[in-house]
């Protein structure tokens, strides 16, 4: 058997500064919503693993949170920690920066990344928003100068430009392995936690500027029955005045943000779902190490 024909399957980590395109990638690549996105910085909380299965190659693909600078608050310690060791434990790793743009946010990721031992792979991403497209090749010719990147690629995540080409390009440094996972999954975490994933992503959207940044999720009970699946979620808010942001004027903004959350996890569990919101408060949650571990926020990839 030769190389080309030798099955090859490894880990993928999608690494860059908050709000460059990683869980828009791995959307695109897996060909399905894993990832929760919104153009609000540090949407992604959580590593989250993305499979795609082909008959010569398993990509594992690692979703990170942005690396951001600072690091004194409990959550933007543990967004930067699951980042961080990501670059540990994956076989090739993909740098996503955006075109023409690298502030000092890359280059701290990018100081991380001259100490991993796995090949990197630079995706400039949102080439699809260049207007001047003459500007990409010396934008290139500069990034290369600044590590030895196992390749160079330009992409749009978004419009789905040149992802054939960096999946061909992953591929030749996965190890030669048979499948990690089964042929139909496409990640590792839960119905329950993609779930509350789409609850925090519909307030993410519906606030915009008003999202109280120290907001989360959380699934009390999940129950499938014969006709539909009930769902009752808290969102946990740090104060009296959050809570009103988020239920909004006579409920309305609840009500849209529920609306919204029930339907697309009907499309993802195919079927119907009961869906109960309640909005609470737990003063200091997002700068204590130990409720953030009770509300799911851990360095392991389990959900």
């Amino acid at each position: 058997m030769n190389d080309e024909t030798k099955y090859r399957c490894g880990y993928v980590g999608l690494i860059g500064r908050p709000n460059v395109g990683k869980s828009t990638l791995l959307n695109h690549m897996i060909g399905q919503k894993i990832s929760i996105t919104s153009h609000k910085p540090q949407t992604t909380r959580h590593r989250i693993l993305g499979i795609k299965t082909t008959d010569t190659t398993q990509f594992v693909f690692v979703d990170t949170p942005g690396m951001h600078q600072g690091g004194k608050h409990a959550m933007s310690r543990y967004l930067n920690r699951a980042a961080a060791s990501t670059m540990n434990d994956v076989d090739v790793v993909v740098f996503l920066v955006e075109a023409v743009t690298f502030n000092d946010e890359d280059a701290r990721v990018l100081e991380k990344l001259k100490t991993v031992d796995v090949p990197v792979i630079l995706a400039i991403n949102k080439v699809d928003r260049l207007v001047d497209k003459e500007r990409l090749l010396p934008f290139i010719a500069e990034m290369s100068k600044k590590m030895d990147f196992a390749d160079v690629l330009p992409v749009s995540a978004l419009k789905d430009i040149n992802l054939p080409a960096i999946e061909q390009t992953i591929a030749k440094y996965l190890p030669e392995s048979e499948p990690f996972f089964a042929e139909d999954q496409i990640t590792d975490r839960s119905v329950r936690f993609l779930a509350a994933e789409i609850i925090r992503e519909k307030l993410t959207r519906i606030l915009h500027q008003e999202l109280p940044y120290n907001l989360t999720v959380e699934i009390e009970q999940f129950k499938p029955e014969k006709e539909q699946t009930l769902i009752h979620a808290v969102i946990w808010v740090e104060r009296d005045n959050q809570k009103g942001i988020v239920i909004g004027k006579k409920g309305e903004r609840l009500k849209e943000i529920g609306t919204q959350s029930r339907l697309d996890i009907a499309r993802l569990i195919d079927g119907r779902v009961h869906l109960e919101l309640w909005v609470k408060v737990k003063e200091g949650w997002s700068d204590d190490e130990r409720a953030l571990h009770s509300l799911g926020y851990s360095d392991d990839l389990k959900s």
